[in-house]
């Protein structure tokens, strides 16, 4: 009976070398062609976007706004507008208009400048209208962006192929890197392979076995755990095997976060370059004097390595 084909939405269709599918900080390797402007969601951008590039947008926008009616006062002529510094040579002029767009689109309105002709007073009417509406939306979009849920799930750096029991199996360790609480984690994890088997090229997804997928309380590291038994498709593989196959473990972490109510996601990946055969984890966390358990989060992906003897060697952070 022919084994029944399983697609996690990423195809099976191969055709010549792959880099990895899940990139390092959870996003897809993918780029997107063939879209138009019409597919584009401001919103989404902004919100998406970090948090520097999202200040540097309306840092660009604020500027843009403000030459676009500091040139439109500057056209409208000396007159247009009275005050100290209201008229003097071109580069000044301009420069105090730009400085009274600000003021007005800002509502500040300091009073050292004022419109005077009745151009200048629609024009500057106009702007306090769109600096209203402006701060409003940047305002919005600033705090979807600080009230989006998401976790920030730290992982080791390297998976391990370690000793399990009597056997081997593939592990690696995640924590909880906020200071929130998260609630019931629950993961999956899916090896990706290239079956070049029948004179051609496919990807194979498989979701592996754990020795358990979900804890209750996510308040230390959590190392997880696939046996690699005689029913693991990794029984009986090397280092070589795997990267013949180019092996890719990708992995779905989803809690419950308590401060947001809802549940958030996160994705990572392993490739087969970044497995260390023969490492175990060190702990990282330790009890206090005062018998309170200590938490090292930058030792999430401690490691030492057994050496040929089976003691193990330095540890490595």
């Amino acid at each position: 009976m022919q084994k029944p084909t399983f697609d996690p939405g990423l195809t099976t269709k191969y055709d010549g070398p792959l880099l990895r599918i899940i990139n390092p900080d959870g996003s897809f390797n993918i780029e997107r062609r063939g879209t138009n402007w019409r597919d584009i969601h401001i919103y989404l951008q902004l919100v998406s976007i970090p948090l520097t590039h999202f200040f540097g947008v309306v840092l660009l926008a604020y500027a843009f706004v403000n030459g676009l009616f500091a040139s439109i006062y500057f056209l409208l002529g000396p007159q247009a507008l009275v005050g100290n510094g209201a008229a003097g040579h071109a580069s000044e002029r301009f420069l105090r208009c730009f400085f009274f767009s600000s003021q007005t689109l800002t509502t500040v309105g300091f009073g050292a400048i004022a419109p005077v002709s009745p151009a200048a007073n629609l024009v500057a009417a106009l702007e306090a209208l769109c600096g209203l509406l402006g701060f409003a939306v940047a305002t919005g979009l600033l705090f979807g962006r600080v009230s989006k849920p998401s976790a920030r799930i730290g992982f080791s750096e390297r998976a391990l192929i370690a000793p399990y029991q009597d056997g081997t199996s593939f592990q690696f360790r995640i924590v909880n890197r906020r200071a929130n609480t998260l609630i019931e984690p629950q993961v999956t994890v899916m090896l990706m392979a290239v079956d070049r088997s029948n004179g051609g090229y496919r990807r194979d997804f498989e979701i592996l076995k754990l020795e358990r997928d979900k804890v209750m309380l996510f308040a230390l590291t959590w190392t997880i755990v696939h046996p690699i038994d005689a029913e693991s498709p990794l029984f009986g593989k090397t280092a070589a095997d795997l990267e013949a196959v180019q092996a890719e473990f990708v992995i779905l972490v989803k809690a419950w976060d308590e401060t947001f109510s809802q549940t958030v996601h996160q994705r990572f990946s392993y490739r087969y370059s970044e497995l260390v055969w023969g490492g175990r984890f060190t702990p990282a966390f330790k009890v206090d004097e005062g018998g309170t358990l200590e938490l090292q989060v930058d030792q999430v992906g401690a490691y030492v390595k057994e050496t040929a003897q089976g003691l193990p060697s330095a540890p490595t952070p």
